[in-house]
């Protein structure tokens, strides 16, 4: 384990203690998604890096609505929605 010292103003930190947000437990869950959201943010910038390279002609948003919308019926049926 690794012990951290931060400083915070006091009304940010009385807010985060207030709301429970000051233990080991949920500052590692925050940390680890934000951890996990920069690396998908930095996935989805590398993608798009290359299709910029590869000059793919973007999707209209009717396309991308219907993509979504494809996903998440796809979603659905595998959990065994309708």
């Amino acid at each position: 384990m690794t012990k951290i010292e931060i400083e915070l103003p006091d009304a940010t930190a009385k807010a985060a203690r207030d709301a429970g947000l000051l233990t080991s437990q949920v500052l590692d869950r925050l940390l680890t998604d934000a951890t996990r959201r920069r690396h998908v943010a930095d996935a989805l910038l590398s993608i798009a890096d290359r299709v910029a390279e590869a000059d793919i002609a973007p999707l209209t948003m009717e396309e991308v609505d219907a993509e979504v919308k494809a996903v998440r019926a796809e979603r659905r049926r595998r959990a065994g929605g309708h």
